[in-house]
């Protein structure tokens, strides 16, 4: 049986359903955590058909019909057979929708984050340690994935198709944009509390200046670290991270989430450090983290996934003390909450 919250009538932005404007960020914010929501409740009502013997997706399509989109194709992982992703395709694709930007998209490819329960449990645990040692890519739901979107973009452009995640979902739509980034096609995209795979400094320190000393040290050492390696030398043309510089995804985190709060001191962190008059040091080690240092020392390429040269950084500033609600989809539709908005690019 369906819970309340994965119920679009009881849940869902009811409000947007009236008065829905594709100009508007909050709008399309929505959206996209909506079309995330209906994978994860796709793949719930797999595992429900399962026990019961019939399938049934009458509560997730509500969340991608009720913003006329139509289900084009379910994305399934073929280790564990669990539905993780969408390709969501507008109905009315109406010639006056292109006249202006921004464009609707004519196609949205969401994914889900991780489900705990006994189906889905183990590969999703695996695939997020796999985030941790920046090993996504090596996984088979990563090519599903990434098969999925280049695909969708070769038939109908990049200007087209949106990209939208939670969790895990949000590393794995991060990673395709920034691998369709490096192609040079960038797609507007939609990251929801994507994990960022350090000591939580955000969460862990309130003090705001210990907070910035320690993030100095560690500026200091991963650029000191990287100079000497000579990482730093290469040709700019050449660059990953300059390539990146002209995709700017929207990411979403809550500072009451441990597992997505450090992006908001990273951003921070690199506008204190120009303040400062360290501007380069910190241009040098935000390309880096030790982990990929390490890698690279021993002689394995390693990228991280959560270095992003620019984002629109929306921050959630209502207090939650509950890590559910903290880390959860339902927050970044809910039109009561406090946000805080910020264009962060890399110079």
């Amino acid at each position: 049986m369906a819970s309340p919250r994965e119920i679009f009538d009881v849940s869902g932005p009811l409000h947007l359903l009236t008065s829905f404007d594709w100009r508007n960020t909050f709008h399309r914010r929505s959206l996209a955590a909506s079309l995330v929501q209906g994978v994860y409740i796709l793949e719930r009502d797999r595992q429900r058909g399962i026990s019961t013997g019939h399938e049934n997706h009458a509560h997730a399509s509500q969340w991608w019909e009720r913003f006329h989109f139509q289900l084009n194709h379910v994305l399934v992982d073929e280790s564990d057979l669990s539905f993780f992703g969408a390709i969501y395709e507008l109905k009315y694709a109406h010639p006056v929708f292109f006249q202006s930007r921004p464009f609707p998209p004519r196609y949205v490819i969401a994914f889900r984050g991780t489900i705990t329960r006994s189906l889905t449990k183990s590969e999703d645990m695996r695939l997020n340690m796999k985030c941790i040692f920046d090993k996504l890519e090596d996984s088979p739901r990563f090519r599903t994935a990434f098969e999925a979107v280049s695909s969708t973009v070769a038939n109908v452009g990049p200007t087209s198709v949106w990209l939208a995640g939670h969790s895990l979902g949000a590393s794995i739509a991060m990673l395709a944009g920034r691998n369709m980034a490096k192609s040079r096609f960038q797609l507007e995209t939609y990251l929801f509390n994507p994990p960022f795979f350090s000591v939580p400094i955000e969460k862990l320190i309130k003090n705001e200046k210990v907070k910035h000393g320690v993030r100095i040290v560690g500026s200091l050492v991963t650029a000191g670290i990287a100079t000497a390696m000579k990482l730093d030398r290469k040709d700019p043309e050449e660059d990953p991270f300059n390539v990146l510089s002209e995709w700017t995804p929207y990411v979403f985190v809550n500072p009451s989430d441990p597992i997505c709060a450090e992006y908001i001191g990273y951003f921070q962190h690199r506008e204190k450090m120009e303040g400062i008059g360290v501007g380069k040091i910190g241009r040098i080690a935000t390309r880096h983290s030790i982990g990929s240092l390490v890698s690279g020392a021993m002689g394995r390429d390693s990228e991280p996934l959560h270095l992003l040269p620019n984002a629109y950084i929306t921050v959630n500033l209502s207090p939650s003390e509950d890590f559910k609600k903290a880390h959860g989809i339902h927050q970044w539709w809910q039109p009561h909450f406090q946000w805080q908005s910020k264009l962060y690019k890399f110079v």
